[in-house]
């Protein structure tokens, strides 16, 4: 599981995090919602060690991320990461792309790496794709890609930073699709999301932030049905 407890960030002066405590469960799917600039983002960067804290603890299967002996490359292998941009190595294809990180990081031979991309871009609709370059790509399949290519790793979490806020709205549904797909599977998911639909039918949970609070949490029917902090409500109105 991962547990958060009193964490606090700054970039500067700037307190973008305020005591967040969080625990999240293995095979739950936790949705994060709130304004631009709420910390949800950042969050996500805290518990894979992409950013230093200035207090509090992460831990990720008893592993402390921040802690000065942890191996931060191991532990990265468990914790996949989508990001909003899709990033990927445009000389390579998509099968190429996939491969790459379980032959260079875990030391699969070229066969096996290939084999394992193979398998994840089949799972994630791409199987036709396979030796496609990411140029040729929609933004949806781009996405879909970066999925696959974190999901090469074998990850324990999943977390997603607003996966689909940089695809057209036609493009959003085959990712989201994805996405549900991996929550019916039981991955482990942190997601922070605008899509509203996607965090009431698919989550376990949902967390609210503001200004750098986790203001509420609960059960999707509970946030979006019985919002108890005049924040979220008023969250809520404006985007639906």
């Amino acid at each position: 599981m991962i547990e958060i407890r009193d964490l606090h960030k700054y970039f500067g002066a700037l307190h973008v995090l305020k005591g967040i405590d969080l625990d999240v469960q293995n095979g739950e799917v936790l949705s994060v919602i709130g304004a631009s600039g709420s910390g949800k983002s950042t969050l996500l960067y805290c518990i894979n060690g992409l950013e230093p804290i200035q207090q509090g603890s992460v831990i990720v299967d008893d592993t402390d991320v921040h802690a000065k002996g942890t191996d931060i490359n191991k532990l990265r292998t468990k914790l996949g990461m989508v990001f909003q941009q899709w990033n990927s190595f445009p000389h390579l294809t998509a099968l190429e792309n996939v491969a790459l990180a379980p032959k260079i990081v875990k030391g699969k031979s070229k066969a096996e790496a290939r084999d394992i991309a193979a398998k994840q871009l089949i799972h994630v609709g791409l199987g036709e794709k396979l030796d496609v370059y990411p140029s040729a790509l929609s933004g949806g399949q781009q996405q879909r890609l970066a999925i696959a290519r974190a999901l090469a790793m074998e990850p324990e979490y999943m977390l997603f930073d607003e996966a689909t806020s940089a695809l057209d709205p036609e493009l959003v549904g085959e990712v989201l699709d994805t996405m549900r797909l991996l929550a019916e599977e039981g991955m482990t998911m942190i997601c922070v999301t605008h899509e509203m639909g996607f965090a009431r039918d698919v989550s376990d949970r949902v967390a609210f932030f503001h200004q750098g609070v986790m203001e509420e949490i609960g059960p999707p029917g509970q946030i979006f049905g019985d919002a108890q902090s005049e924040h979220t409500r008023k969250f809520l109105a404006n985007v639906r």
